[in-house]
């Protein structure tokens, strides 16, 4: 794709550029990608920009300064659990990451970028920041981190005589230390990521050379070392343990075992399996370090997953390690109580005091670039508009300086917590709701079923996904079930603040993917054998000449279809050929695959054809009276995902007055002979441009609108019987029905009207209204039944019919009988009279003739009969639609 960090789209399709032959395999248009003539130079490899940022971010803090506070209090056996339980989620995680990261070329942003591109603008926007708030805490607990080691040797402690112990200790001055600290990351990280990546291979072997002197110490000092430790408790005073190292011991991993949860002397908290394993679990959260370099790696595909792996087996295997050497040569004293205990027991002391510096700056600049780049990103696809406009600036190098300012000045917020333990809770709850998402969008991607989902890295399964989507979602609420809820709640409000910004994007998005895999497995288990007259519903076939000329028909449809099928059908005039760009046949081929291009599966097809009526009506164009399309115009809006002349181009200019029409009456009414011949219900609406209030933003309920049903067949009279109604009848009643029922008509009044011969002698007529009453109340209609005496009619209708029955005496017979004027006339003044002042009415539709020389007579006589009437529609039902059983 030629755009995938090309802001969103108002409008229009994204194409394919002539060098991309595979979707998503692109560079970015005009925003500093890789395809681009200024695009940010990709340097690091797989070792450089995956594996060591990656191990660096793991290491961090816990490895010198909590590695004795997660195994004092939890013991060995919880402490393995532990690391046992955090290592199966984010190596969940990591499968997940590996297999969306070799589906296509992943630019800037990693993580976030990872995530929008396959979950789409909204999830991926509200998760993006959700990291990008995530790795802002990171860099704040690092720093503190920091911080902290640099005060165990060089603040202020009145039980200590060394001249080296000069900084004041205290809250503000933990926080003005971390400051500076925090703006020395700053300053490095301005310089560029691919410095920094160089620079930190330094660091990661200052880091090993540190951690091979941990793991040698034990072998060199074998003799015993006991320690005075004291703490500043609660009134000021002084608080002093008496501690050991015993060397490799089997008494002190005996008692090291099991669980001893005490009070935290850096919080004065009571500790927790929940809170220890807070604190323990950020050193699992850089596994994306390398993910978030993939804008400077040179395959990133490639390169993120196996890297991401070979770190992280690493740094499992050296925690193992820590854990036991731990617990078998302190006592749990010395490990509760201090926490930098690996300096006190090391052949050199300074090792590890160079080793903590080092993994601690390290880890607090990789998490201040990570963040960076991923509001970058943010930046550059423009979700979440002005506030970070700026974020997309960079440096002549390609250096996102703005972003990396935004980070450093949030990052500064985050150092006022003033513990590393206080917010260690937040950070890792942040993490693992990340993590839950990039499980989700593996597991969307492979429930979706998608073709071009063929993602290299095939170690992977929804079950997976969907165990690491539990699992983290789980130890979110284990470790801090306030700071979960909270974490969900704000992921929910930016997904709808991102959802009604309404971002169109050229990304795809799963959730159509989803649907329409959903969709088509339940249109398949629909069984039209199990079809009930109780569950019907409407479900129509709109036909329209010209849909610049409809609007107000479509709107009515809309209404009548009671959460049923709407199709709107538009036949196109013209070659074949030059529509396709080959010269082709149309033959049922072609008509079949035109025919299944609509959702006519199962029971999921049309049941009732819509067709405009056919008279000499000059069509106008809907397009330039609608407030929704020329005020959109005049606006420079876009409501329709298109501008408004690319809008009309796809529809041809309205009929003229000299222009021919594109059907014959023959081949009109043949369409409604062919429509019945299907078992389908037909109705033909006139007039429906006169209706009012049908406009998409018209907020009404129909209390002053009145529907007029005439449920017997006005042009044969007598053709149904007095005491009983037809199924035609019956669908026109429910048709209308379900109109009241739609929310514009919902407080219209219904009234029916019963045409009667009142000056018959037998008094047919008042039976006929009993009966018809009696089925309104079985049916649950509410209307009022008007009475309505055509006397003077059916004499003009009987007179005809004696001039036909003494032509067919003379042998001059007819295919059906014609209709006198006068009686066309008769009825049409009838239906003036009694329905002048409805919204719309209902009408019985004749069957058409058999004969399709008879079509025009057919026409003409439905047009007399509703000449002048307003809004109306047509209906010739053939489907049983009511029940008065349960």
């Amino acid at each position: 794709m030629s755009n995938e960090h090309a802001p969103l789209l108002a409008h229009g399709v994204c194409g394919l550029s002539v060098d991309t032959a595979v979707c998503g395999m692109g560079g970015s248009e005009g925003t500093g990608e890789a395809s681009t003539p200024n695009a940010v130079p990709r340097k690091l490899n797989t070792f450089f920009g995956v594996i060591v940022p990656t191990v660096l971010s793991m290491f961090s803090i816990v490895l010198f300064l909590r590695t004795g506070f997660v195994v004092g209090h939890a013991g060995l056996l919880q402490g393995l659990i532990m690391l046992l339980v955090a290592y199966i989620i984010i190596s969940l995680t990591i499968l997940s990451i590996c297999a969306i990261s070799t589906n296509g070329a992943v630019q800037g942003g990693g993580a976030y970028f990872m995530i929008s591109r396959s979950l789409g603008p909204e999830f991926g926007g509200s998760i993006g920041l959700m990291f990008f708030l995530a790795k802002v805490c990171a860099c704040g607990v690092y720093v503190l981190g920091l911080v902290e080691a640099i005060l165990d040797i060089f603040g202020q402690d009145p039980a200590s005589s060394s001249a080296l112990r000069v900084l004041p200790q205290g809250y503000w001055y933990t926080v003005l230390y971390s400051s500076i600290v925090l703006l020395l990351v700053l300053l490095v990280c301005l310089v560029g990521a691919h410095i920094f990546a160089r620079t930190s291979f330094l660091i990661l072997l200052v880091v090993t050379i540190s951690l091979l002197s941990i793991y040698i110490s034990p072998l060199a000092l074998t003799t015993p070392l006991n320690f005075l430790i004291s703490h500043q408790g609660p009134g000021n005073h002084t608080l002093t343990y008496n501690a050991s190292y015993t060397g490799f011991n089997g008494t002190t991993l005996r008692d090291n075992l099991g669980s001893s949860y005490t009070v935290d002397y850096s919080t004065g908290k009571v500790m927790s399996f929940a809170s220890v394993f807070a604190v323990m679990f950020t050193s699992c959260t850089g596994i994306m370090a390398g993910a978030n370099m993939s804008g400077e790696l040179k395959n990133p595909s490639a390169a993120i997953p196996k890297g991401t792996i070979i770190a992280v087996l690493y740094t499992c295997i050296v925690y193992v390690l820590l854990f036991i050497l731990a617990s078998s040569t302190c006592e749990r004293t010395l490990l509760v109580q201090d926490y930098g205990f690996f300096q006190r027991i090391n052949i050199w002391p300074p090792f590890v005091t160079i080793g903590i510096y080092c993994s601690a700056l390290s880890a607090a600049m990789c998490s201040l670039i990570g963040a960076s780049r991923i509001l970058h990103a943010l930046a550059l696809d423009q979700l979440f508009g002005f506030p970070l406009a700026p974020a997309a600036i960079t440096s002549s190098s390609g250096n996102p300086w703005v972003a990396v300012l935004y980070t450093w000045g949030l990052a500064q917020c985050v150092v006022f917590a003033g513990q590393l333990n206080a917010i260690a809770g937040l950070v890792t709850v942040f993490y693992l709701l990340a993590y839950a998402a990039v499980d989700l969008a593996c597991l969307a991607l492979e429930w979706a079923s998608a073709p071009n989902f063929r993602p290299t890295f095939q170690v992977f399964s929804w079950h997976t996904c969907l165990l690491g989507i539990l699992s983290c979602l789980v130890m979110m609420f284990v470790i801090n079930p306030v700071y979960s809820s909270a974490s969900i709640i704000l992921l929910l409000l930016l997904l709808l603040f991102l959802h009604y910004r309404s971002p169109t994007s050229s990304w795809g998005y799963i959730s159509q993917a989803l649907i329409f895999h959903q969709v088509r497995k339940y249109l398949l288990m629909l069984d039209v054998r199990k079809d009930h007259v109780k569950f019907w519903r409407p479900q129509v076939l709109l036909m329209v000449a010209n849909p610049r000329s409809s609007c107000q028909l479509i709107n009515f449809v809309n209404q009548l279809k009671k959460g049923g099928l709407f199709v709107l059908g538009h036949v196109k005039l013209g070659d074949l050929g030059n529509i396709i760009g080959t010269n082709v046949l149309f033959n049922p081929i072609h008509l079949i695959i035109l025919l299944h291009s609509l959702p006519l599966q199962g029971g999921m097809k049309p049941n009732t054809l819509v067709l405009g009526f056919y008279d000499s009506c000059t069509p106008e164009d809907y397009f330039l009276q609608d407030p929704a399309f020329y005020e959109s115009e005049e606006a420079g809006g876009d409501d329709f995902g298109v501008d408004l002349p690319s809008l009309q181009a796809h529809f041809p200019p309205v009929r003229h007055v000299e222009s021919p029409r594109w059907l014959t009456p023959e081949e009109y009414v043949g369409i409604i002979s062919d429509a019945i011949k299907m078992s389908k219900n037909v109705c033909l609406g006139r007039y429906f441009f006169q209706l009012q209030g049908e406009s998409m933003g018209t907020k009404m309920d129909g209390a002053e609108r009145i529907i007029d049903v005439w449920p017997l067949n006005l042009l044969r009279p007598g053709s149904t019987s007095a005491a009983s109604v037809d199924v035609c009848s019956l669908f026109l009643l429910q048709m209308a029905c379900v109109l009241n029922m739609a929310s514009r008509w919902r407080h219209a009044r219904m009234r029916i009207f019963l045409c009667v011969e009142a000056e018959s002698s037998d008094q047919g007529w008042v039976v006929k209204e009993e009966t018809f009453r009696e089925l309104l109340r079985k049916l649950r209609i509410r209307a009022s039944i008007k009475i309505v005496p055509w006397d003077s009619v059916v004499q003009l209708y009987g007179q005809k019919q004696t001039q036909d029955t003494e032509l067919g005496e003379l042998g001059l017979t007819r295919p059906a009988p014609a209709l006198s004027e006068d009686f066309l006339s008769a009825v049409n003044c009838l239906l003036m009279e009694h329905s002048a002042q409805a919204a719309v009415r209902f009408l019985y539709l004749p069957r058409p003739p058999t004969h399709s020389g008879q079509s025009q007579q057919y026409l003409s006589q439905l047009e007399a009969v509703t000449h002048g009437l307003g809004p109306t529609l047509l209906i010739h039902g053939l489907t049983p639609v009511t029940c008065t059983e349960l």
